[in-house]
């Protein structure tokens, strides 16, 4: 059998939990070509750097496929990873390139994130997630055992984004259930002429296209009767460049509710899970709770909720870190190995809530800056922050605790603690 790539073994399942002793042999060769043509950037620098180039495109449709991979037991990643047919029909903000992208991000923006166009539009949204905050710890009193990732990490964040977009909560259950058969999926180095993946595939496809009939269906009744939230407005606000297309509407909306919950359930997660390896940590944050803020910055670098992005690729040839990345090559930007790179940050595999100048790339950079960050910042800062302060003397029953399979947004499926009690 030939020998895997750092990269290769990276994506191994069995590797999940602890992926950093492959990044860091990954970073020996900041931009490594893989066996079926794929580049993996790995550096902070490097990854910065193609961030803001203009030759790196994050359109599918301008990246021919990969290389298939060979028969099975071959260490090369998967050509077909990702659900395909199911998939909306045109692109969503995290898919396309200006000047397509920047239209629909300005159209987007006022309805959501906040200054200059909705100056009180995240913040305002702090009682309510202080609130929902509150509830969920109170439903914790008189257990001894809780899962950090059902009893809190999911419920909050999806809560509060059908709030925001305008989704019924009530739906919840039937979107959670597409996501997650789409996400088993989406999984980079299986076999893909197996039963099993072709099954997982399209059980995927058919789950996208079930939850763009469910986003349409509610395009269609907020353009029959508005109502709150962001949805709403998408479909019925025109603004100086017009509403979009039908099927764009359909891709963002999608992206909004998937994106919206999924990567800040695996940072109140990771936050927990590393709180709880780290007790110094925790008990400094117990005692001065201030540092919650550049805490959450520490805990998003140091367990990256996106670990890379798989649709970039190059539109022209591209000389860096002593390789050229041919024009139509496959580019991905490790973000989870950026994170722990010795160049860009001091003892990278320690846990420093005081950090300065942490330049994470944990909501990326340049024009696809993480869409919901003030968002999410404010989501994770009160979780974790009234986690810490009122929760009584918690320990992790598993360590480590298990995987989701997807290597994207990679998080952990249950984080089982065992609690003395909460108190107020």
């Amino acid at each position: 059998m030939v020998e895997e790539t750092p990269w290769q073994q990276a994506l191994r399942y069995a590797n999940r939990a602890n992926p950093y002793p492959f990044y860091e042999e990954l970073r020996k060769t900041p931009v490594a070509r893989q066996p079926d043509g794929t580049y993996v950037v790995s550096t902070y620098r490097e990854i910065v750097t193609l961030l803001h180039d203009p030759r790196v495109s994050s359109d599918p449709r301008k990246c021919p496929a990969p290389a298939p991979a060979t028969a099975k037991g071959s260490a090369e990643p998967a050509a077909e990873v990702a659900p395909t047919e199911g998939a909306p029909p045109e692109p969503s903000i995290i898919t396309c390139d200006p000047p397509e992208h920047d239209r629909d991000r300005r159209t987007m923006t006022p309805h959501f994130v906040g200054p200059p166009d909705s100056p009180h539009l995240i913040a305002g949204l702090e009682p309510e997630i202080r609130r929902i905050v509150d509830g969920l710890l109170e439903h914790m009193r008189g257990r001894t055992r809780i899962d950090a990732v059902d009893d809190f990490a999911y419920p909050l964040p999806v809560t509060v984004i059908c709030k925001v977009l305008g989704v019924p909560l009530e739906d919840e259950p039937r979107f959670h259930q597409w996501i997650q058969t789409a996400l088993d999926a989406w999984e980079f180095g299986s076999d893909p002429a197996s039963e099993e993946f072709r099954s997982r595939l399209a059980g995927a496809n058919e789950a996208m296209r079930e939850f763009g009939q469910f986003a349409a269906g509610l395009f269609d009744r907020y353009a029959r009767q508005p109502g709150p939230g962001m949805l709403s407005a998408m479909v019925n606000e025109e603004g100086p460049e017009g509403r979009m297309s039908g099927g764009r509407l359909v891709s963002n909306a999608l992206l909004l509710i998937f994106a919206g919950h999924e990567t800040t359930v695996n940072l109140i997660a990771h936050s927990v899970l590393t709180l709880l390896r780290h007790p110094d940590a925790l008990e400094k944050l117990r005692r001065r709770p201030e540092l919650i803020v550049s805490g959450v910055e520490e805990l998003l670098r140091f367990e990256s909720s996106v670990q890379f992005w798989p649709t970039r690729s190059a539109v022209q040839d591209i000389a860096i870190a002593g390789t050229t990345i041919p024009k139509g090559a496959p580019i991905f930007l490790a973000y989870g190995a950026a994170n722990r790179d010795p160049e860009q940050f001091t003892d990278p595999d320690e846990l420093d809530l005081e950090r300065p100048d942490n330049q994470h790339l944990g909501f990326s950079q340049g024009i696809h800056f993480c869409f919901g960050a003030p968002l999410a910042r404010l989501e994770v800062q009160s979780a974790v922050g009234e986690f810490v302060r009122r929760v009584e003397n918690p320990r992790l029953v598993e360590d480590p605790p298990p995987y989701r399979r997807n290597q994207i947004f990679r998080g952990p499926r249950h984080v089982l603690v065992d609690i003395d009690g909460v108190h107020d």
